[in-house]
């Protein structure tokens, strides 16, 4: 299959033509929430980057298997290796089985990414579901010579690993460099070295969740289960791995390091990452306590938020940044995204209601083409909007009778607005665009639009000016034009 998408590797830091393992398909592996609380804006900018890549991917083509997974054991309290599991944290403080805990949160997750329109992965798997094949994976590196057992724990030995490969080279860092950093903290004696990261832990009485193991009664390190969970479900090697760019050391590179030590070889092919969200150039988390949940977003109830916003807004805002720059919250850069949306919008819906002339008055791009350049160019989503609203100015000054456009161009037009902002974008849009959820009112509103243009027409100025009024004060904007009558959503 031949195509000219390059993506950011950041595994070799450059731009890269994208080639899969197998003609035609492609495997791609993300790591997903750990389910112990709500999801915030941070957790939507890896879902919906990741969601274009597969938009796209599939657009060119491919047959996609996308696997997301789910952390539900293993993600510690204080880092990788030490303290208190945080969904057996969850489950332990409102007296809750940490399986109720798990699926709570993932009911609520999947709520939020639906309302953001996130198409789902083909295989979501949970890392308690596979403790089979993690200690499997364990058995693998330690018959490998680079782990071992202590004190009922598996350690990797990231020393000796180093010495046969590089540890570091997908986040640039040097283990010298790492060493001299590193201070040995409590509970850390059992380790042969404090860069020593945990396979397989000892766990403790009061640990809730644990599985026997040839070391142990434990569980499963936070690291295990993407290399375990990615050769099960993709493969020896498979095409793509991301995630957000503040897993890339140490989750990512312990990724490395354990498929490399039980395989012989690296697992992924190319590496992409996201960059972060920020809220005053500090990184929007859990652990900062800065977060703002998504279903806040939505109903607007936080002390940041001036308003409610839709999860189009939401997703419209985060596709106008790129995937691998930052992007600074602030409550007035979603009402700008939100302004901006609508414009676009209306510009889709009123393309809707051109009527074509024999021939076009200007010469129409072929923003179909553009749009393709820019999503070929490491999915470059705001470059692609950009295009966009270049295209919504023609249709705009069309709508306004400044210009004419023949049925040819207002079809491609037509043709880029659907793919492009509904299937690639995917921004959720109406047969006339407007949003999907409101398609109802719309179809009122329009119907009281032709009501009023009979009324015009049989000089039933009362009832005409009525309805006009009537919508105003609901905060309509209908403005009668030469193509006939436009009224807009209110804000």
């Amino acid at each position: 299959m031949d195509n000219n998408l390059l993506i950011y590797n950041t595994l070799t830091r450059s731009k890269e033509l994208f080639r899969p393992v197998h003609e035609g398909h492609v495997g791609m592996y993300v790591c997903g929430p750990t389910v112990y609380g709500d999801a915030h804006l941070g957790h939507a900018r890896p879902a919906i980057t990741f969601d274009i890549l597969f938009r796209y991917l599939r657009h060119l083509g491919y047959k996609v298997r996308y696997v997301r997974n789910i952390t539900d054991v293993g993600h510690l309290e204080h880092d990788a290796d030490e303290g208190e599991d945080k969904v057996a944290k969850k489950a332990r403080l409102e007296q809750l089985e940490p399986m109720e805990v798990v699926q709570h949160y993932l009911n609520r997750y999947h709520r939020d990414m639906e309302a953001l329109n996130v198409l789902p992965p083909s295989i979501e798997p949970h890392a308690s579901g596979h403790i089979i094949e993690q200690i499997e994976y364990i058995k693998k590196i330690i018959e490998a010579g680079y782990a071992y057992e202590s004190c009922g724990s598996v350690y990797f030995d990231v020393t000796k690993f180093n010495a046969d490969h590089h540890y570091g080279k997908l986040s640039g860092r040097n283990i010298d460099d790492l060493l001299n950093t590193t201070r040995s903290l409590d509970g850390q004696s059992e380790k042969r070295n404090p860069l020593d990261f945990a396979l397989w832990k000892k766990a403790s009485p009061e640990h809730i969740m644990h599985w026997p193991s040839p070391w142990s009664e434990g569980f499963p390190g936070w690291h295990l289960e993407c290399s375990t969970m990615g050769r099960k479900y993709l493969g020896d090697t498979f095409d793509i791995h991301g995630g957000g760019m503040d897993l890339m050391f140490p989750h990512h590179e312990c990724e490395i390091a354990q498929s490399v030590a039980a395989q012989g070889h690296d697992a992924v092919r190319y590496w992409m990452h996201n960059n972060m969200i920020t809220i005053a150039g500090k990184k929007m988390g859990k652990s900062y306590g800065n977060f703002i949940t998504l279903e806040e977003f939505f109903n607007g109830s936080h002390p940041l938020l001036t308003q409610a916003y839709d999860p189009m807004v939401i997703r419209f805002f985060i596709l106008q940044a790129h995937y691998r720059s930052t992007v600074d919250f602030s409550n007035e850069a979603l009402q700008a995204a939100e302004k901006a949306l609508q414009k676009m919008l209306d510009a889709y819906r009123r393309l809707q209601n051109l009527k074509p002339s024999e021939k076009s008055s200007v010469e129409v791009p072929d923003f179909m083409a553009r749009c393709m350049e820019a999503m070929n160019d490491d999915l470059n989503t705001p470059v692609v909007i950009a295009h966009l609203f270049e295209a919504a100015k023609i249709i705009n000054s069309a709508f306004d009778g400044n210009i004419t456009l023949s049925a040819e161009d207002i079809d491609r037009l037509k043709e880029t607005f659907r793919v492009v902002l509904v299937d690639l974008l995917g921004i959720r849009a109406g047969s006339e665009g407007g949003a999907a959820d409101t398609s109802a009112y719309e179809g009122a509103v329009d119907l009281l639009m032709e009501i009023r243009a009979n009324a015009k027409a049989s000089k039933d100025w009362t009832t005409s000016d009525l309805i006009r009024d009537k919508l105003a004060a609901l905060g309509f904007n209908v403005k009668d034009t030469k193509n006939g009558v436009e009224w807009s959503l209110p804000q």
